[in-house]
């Protein structure tokens, strides 16, 4: 995860407060759930605490969150390109992953209805939070001053 958390922040650093950007994670989420995902050294299983919110996914040891909660990771999902299923790449049942450029992160869900709410859920938040095209970067060739 750590390769993942470094291909999309561009550094060697583990999450701050600063990377949280301001983000209450602990109050009214996008999506929050127990999913499993891999450890990026050892490649074992864990079972985390994930929630969604403006554009970051973050995870957790622990359901209860607060204020004072500190994540175990976060990405910020604008640096993500693709999230879709993977069962076929793990051989294991509701598993889905999430891609960089660089990286990709594997998780399974409970079941299959919660995998596929997770992917949408991500996959919406990666379309309104990506830098690809910004309204101020479209050209409207109809009011084009420059004719």
């Amino acid at each position: 995860m750590a390769s993942l958390w470094r291909a999309v922040m561009g550094d060697n650093t583990t999450p701050s407060t600063d990377d949280y950007d301001g983000v209450e994670f602990w109050v009214n989420p996008e999506r929050a759930g127990w999913l499993t995902k891999q450890g990026e050294y050892i490649k074992t299983w864990r079972r985390r605490w994930f929630v969604l919110k403006q554009g970051k996914l973050f995870w957790f040891k622990e359901a209860n969150l607060s204020r004072g909660s500190k994540p175990r990771g976060v990405v910020p999902v604008a640096n993500c390109l693709t999230v879709k299923g993977a069962e076929d790449v793990l051989n294991k049942q509701f598993a889905f992953e999430l891609s960089t450029r660089s990286d990709t992160m594997y998780f399974i869900a409970d079941s299959e209805e919660k995998k596929e709410e997770w992917i949408n859920s991500i996959g919406r938040s990666i379309v309104q939070h990506s830098r690809s095209v910004t309204r101020d970067e479209i050209l409207d060739y109809d009011n084009d001053s420059r004719k």
